[in-house]
């Protein structure tokens, strides 16, 4: 026998029993994202390697380090997307989307990096996005955190996270701070950790977000973006700032906060939680004004964000949120009645769809078949024996509910079930 196949690491198996959160997730971030206006779209995992260097950066850790790359048969440098917004600007420009247009648009799916996997962070992972195209003000950057609040609010999350902001200015901004901040830390670049006195020659303003300590005693010291952003810079964030305060969001203002891409400028924003650990972010994003004029596009002022599903899965997890059983009825066949209990089945599917409904296959005693219709977590078991079919009766039995079961009328049935059905959901 050959050896066992197993997963990739870093690269894992979503479980049954694990999808029924999952798809609760999902259902929930579609509901309020549809109630924004938001349209879904959907990019290929493949891309070429180029979009992914000019976009995100070619001195970021992700482009240097964790990215799958490979070449395909013709000899093009094909990458497994790392993070969905070049996908996203790249298909919305190839498809004229951003042309004398405004776009507010959403994705969902698997993203690829190569680091080391741990709670949450996997080299396989799943983001949903929202990227807005189109509209410079503060009010969009302060609708899209608005979206993603009323996300915790619909998950019951809101107590679990904290937003932090930051404004990272124009390009011009950024140079003329990353000038000084260079200069600060070479006078001290003795105490900076490994990391950062690598960072310091290729992208210093990733030592801001260094979690060594003897770096961050470093940073107390060091020279404040906010020192040398231009007005308008400044004026856009006092703006969303007073949008946010006036729609009751509370912020808490993080100089160092600078994320972990090229691309991004002017407002940054991230949802933290405290109940994660080390890896404490759930939701992450801000302005990028300059992506789609660099990725080949005109210039279209942009802002969105990602969240990590599997850190909100963990999340989740603390909180065990009561979901929808995935089945309701569960129909149990004894002796030579199979091809009824099936159509009974499709019966019931055709009054109530969307409502699962489970057919007993396999045969078995009564016994085997009651205890799967109580794993399988339905509401009712529906029972059909042969004295049953010649009656014109089904045997119903409640197994969520201290009640007896009882012999109703087929024809009656499905008004029965209606009404506790309806009793349920309420």
């Amino acid at each position: 026998m050959g050896k066992k196949i197993t997963s990739i690491r870093g690269m894992n198996d979503i479980l049954p029993q694990q999808t029924p959160l999952w798809q609760w997730l999902e259902d929930k971030v579609r509901g309020v994202l549809a109630a924004y206006g938001y349209q879904e779209i959907r990019t290929p995992i493949l891309e070429q390697t180029d979009l992914f260097k000019r976009g995100i950066g070619e001195v970021t850790d992700i482009v240097e380090k964790e990215m799958y790359t490979f070449e395909d048969r013709n000899g093009d440098s094909l990458t497994l997307r790392p993070e969905g917004t070049a996908s996203c600007v790249r298909a919305a420009e190839e498809h004229g989307l951003l042309y004398n247009q405004t776009q507010r648009l959403w994705y969902a799916g698997p993203m690829f990096r190569h680091e080391r996997p741990q709670a949450g962070r996997y080299r396989q992972f799943h983001q949903i996005g929202v990227e807005t195209f189109g509209m410079d003000g503060p009010d969009i950057d302060a609708e899209v955190i608005l979206l993603s609040a009323r996300l915790w609010k619909a998950l019951g999350l809101s107590d679990q996270v904290t937003l932090e902001l930051n404004s990272l200015g124009d390009a011009e901004d950024r140079a003329r701070y990353r000038d000084a901040l260079v200069a600060y830390l070479r006078e001290h670049s003795e105490r900076l950790d490994d990391d950062s006195r690598r960072r310091l020659e290729r992208n210093p303003l990733r030592v801001l977000d260094s979690k060594d300590a003897g770096t961050r005693e470093v940073l107390e010291q060091a020279p404040r973006l906010e020192e040398f952003l231009n007005h308008d810079a400044r004026e856009h964030f006092s703006k969303l700032c007073a949008l946010l305060e006036a729609a009751g969001i509370e912020y808490r203002l993080n100089p160092y906060l600078v994320r972990g891409l090229d691309y991004y400028g002017k407002t940054v924003f991230e949802w933290t939680t405290q109940a994660l650990g080390a890896q404490g972010t759930v939701c992450a994003g801000g302005r990028y004004d300059g992506l789609v004029a660099q990725l080949g596009g005109k210039p279209t002022p942009a802002v969105g964000f990602a969240m990590g599903l599997e850190r909100l899965i963990l999340l989740l997890e603390q909180q065990n949120p009561e979901l929808p059983a995935p089945v309701a009825l569960y129909i149990a066949a004894m002796g030579e009645v199979q091809s009824q209990a099936l159509a009974l089945a499709e019966r019931l599917r055709d009054r109530f769809p969307g409502v699962g409904i489970v057919t007993h296959c396999g045969g078995g005693s009564f016994k085997s078949q009651m205890k799967k219709a109580d794993r399988s977590g339905a509401r009712y078991a529906l029972i059909l024996g042969e004295d049953e079919v010649a009656r014109g009766e089904v045997a119903v039995k409640p197994l969520r509910e201290d009640a007896e079961q009882q012999q109703l009328p087929e024809t009656d049935l499905a008004d029965w079930l209606a009404e506790r059905l309806a009793r349920s959901q309420a």
